[in-house]
């Protein structure tokens, strides 16, 4: 880890860096419209000979009117062709004209491009947080944040591109591992705890290395909410170990990795005042309030509790003792957009303000009904700039990036709340066709059916089927984990055994993508699915609710995910039995079915 420098000017120059980056988002918010011309021209100056714009007919053009009557909005399936060729170890300039050093996954089956400069890019993004934050929480500087970071498997492709996660991509790299000393990425796990790739001695090493430095910890967190509560419920099965290795002033002997306990051991000393500490407060039984009792600084928690992530707030209240929850950017692996500009506001007000600079924005009108959004009519012409959407509407977010992705449509559905000066401020409403999500999986209801289809073989010998389900993403468990809920028709005799639902919920879940069975297998953050039977007539039940709320009796169809607090009690009172997946899928690391290139 990089040395504090012992600059007495240090606090001065922190303060005016600060003022510059905060300068720097009046001036490209103020000037909001010309900035995006400004990064449309550029991206396609810079690639005007690559193919894909060539084969689209633009030669060379740079104006909006051109790009927008001549290239169409495209989804992952539109490019996959052009991603599969590079891939495959094609060099020619098809998407951008610099090369592609890595492709970013996104879910199972899709590789994003990215050139090495974005990365540079993202981290301009990180930059901006803390000048941000620091106008709401003073003297940040002078402690340091307990962040839970991990990296996750790689592969890579036919042709020898790395594909990994994109958090994994930037905590490997030297803007992450080199990093000078800076005040605000003061954390207190050392680099080769993040970057062991053993989850438990990552895991393990990052909340020893946190309770040793627990009087300097200013803010704590990981990405997403259900990571730091998987922390926290790590830190419940395992402190007396954690404890006796502060108490020791040694490493636990499970931590194998020789650069991980290198690491540590530079940081731990024997302290049994705060062992003893430790041991008070989690023997207590009640761990409510644990983050405040064990790190007793702590300003806020930093992760990210919007869309899926909303459903942890109460858990995170609760080991929170109330602390503010803040989200502080917006960001995918097809690009990072733009950052909260109030992040002290409560959960359900956050909204991002997206900068102008990181890529081109474009707008398409949503229309909402009861069960999910669906886009207007799609005119390519018709999408609306940055510049120009408006207040209360709803749109899904389309980019043209500068790591070669054009008019693509990000699955986004987002809300304008209102604006920083000519830049608009969106609310995250939701994820475009999930079904179901506890951490990074994303689950989409045609994915559920087919593995429906594959588990209910198992009943056949019984003569019975499934003659409705729906289904809903548990996380009042840690970790949260899919609950199907099935109503029957059983036509024979034969009581079905319980292994047999026991293997309809294994199928399932070695049905689901690979993200999914990652959570199961390697990550941890993903419980054992689960099918509940219900009585006879509950889906008639589930019908009659709705329809008394509203929906039309000549519409209704049985939704296939349920996330409506009473929809979800009237199934839970009606269930008669319950089975539990008895063992974890089969998962491979580095395995991708994207892999197969044809």
């Amino acid at each position: 880890m990089p040395e504090a420098p012992r600059d007495s000017h240090i606090e001065h120059d922190l303060a005016e860096k600060n003022r510059e980056i905060l300068n720097f988002i009046e001036d490209v918010t103020a000037n909001a419209d010309e900035v995006q011309k400004r990064v449309l021209s550029e991206i396609l100056s810079r690639n005007a000979n690559v193919e894909y714009l060539r084969r689209h007919g633009l030669n060379g053009q740079t104006d909006r009117d051109t790009f927008k009557n001549l290239l169409p909005v495209i989804t992952y399936e539109d490019v996959q062709p052009d991603i599969n060729r590079i891939a495959n170890g094609d060099t020619s300039p098809i998407l951008t004209s610099k090369p592609i050093t890595e492709f970013l996954t996104r879910g199972e089956r899709k590789l994003m491009p990215t050139i090495e400069e974005e990365l540079g890019r993202r981290c301009m993004l990180y930059s901006l947080l803390m000048p941000i934050m620091s106008q709401f929480v003073p003297d940040l500087e002078k402690g340091k944040g307990m962040y839970l970071m991990f990296i996750k498997c790689e592969s890579k492709t036919p042709g020898g591109i790395v594909a990994r996660p994109v958090l994994t991509s930037y905590y490997k790299s030297p803007y992450f591992r080199d990093r000078p000393y800076d005040p605000y990425t003061n954390y207190t796990s050392p680099n080769e705890t993040v970057l062991c790739p053993d989850s438990y001695q990552s895991m393990y090493s990052q909340l020893l290395c946190g309770l040793c430095q627990n009087k300097e910890v200013l803010r704590v967190g990981a990405i997403f909410a259900s990571g730091f509560i998987r922390a926290i419920r790590f830190l419940e099965k395992h402190w007396t170990l954690l404890c006796n290795d502060i108490r020791t002033g040694t490493v636990n002997p499970l931590i194998s990795d020789t650069s991980v306990r290198e690491a540590v051991m530079r940081i731990l000393k024997p302290d049994s005042k705060l062992a003893d500490m430790i041991h008070r407060e989690c023997s207590k039984g009640c761990w409510q309030g644990i983050i405040t009792r064990l790190w007793p600084n702590t300003k806020y928690v930093d992760v990210i509790v919007t869309g899926t992530m909303a459903q942890y707030i109460p858990t995170l209240d609760y080991y929170s003792n109330g602390l503010p929850l803040v989200c502080t950017m917006y960001a995918s692996s097809e690009c990072y957009f733009g950052v909260n500009l109030n992040p002290l506001c409560k959960p359900t007000q956050v909204s991002y303000t997206l900068i102008p600079t990181m890529c081109y924005y474009e707008f398409l009108p949503v229309n909402r009904t009861l069960s999910r959004p669906s886009p207007t009519s799609l005119n390519h012409t018709q999408l609306l700039e940055l510049a120009d959407v408006k207040l209360g509407q709803e749109y899904e977010l389309v980019v043209t990036t500068h790591a070669g992705l054009y008019r693509y449509r990000v699955g986004d559905i987002l809300r304008v709340t209102g604006f920083k000066n000519k830049a608009p401020q969106f609310s995250f409403v939701c994820r475009k066709n999930v079904a179901l999500s506890i951490d990074s999986d994303k689950t989409d209801e045609v994915e559920l059916q087919n593995a429906m289809k594959n588990a209910v073989t198992h009943l056949v010998p019984f003569d019975a089927h499934v003659s409705e389900y729906t289904s809903y993403a548990d996380t009042t468990t840690i970790p949260g984990h899919y609950v199907l809920y099935w109503e029957l028709s059983l036509n024979g005799s034969t009581p079905i055994p319980p292994s047999v639902y026991e293997d309809c919920c294994l199928t399932i879940e070695e049905s689901l993508n690979s993200v999914y069975r990652q959570g199961r297998v390697s990550d941890k953050s993903i419980g054992p699915l689960e099918i509940k039977i219900v009585e006879q007539g509950t889906f008639d039940k589930l019908m009659d609710y709705a329809i008394s709320l509203g929906a039309s009796i000549n519409q209704y169809k049985a939704p296939r995910c349920v996330k409506f607090a009473p929809m979800v009690e009237l199934l839970n009172s009606r269930v008669t039995s319950n089975y539990f997946s008895p063992k974890c899928p089969k998962w491979v690391p580095g395995h991708k079915q994207w892999i197969h290139c044809n």
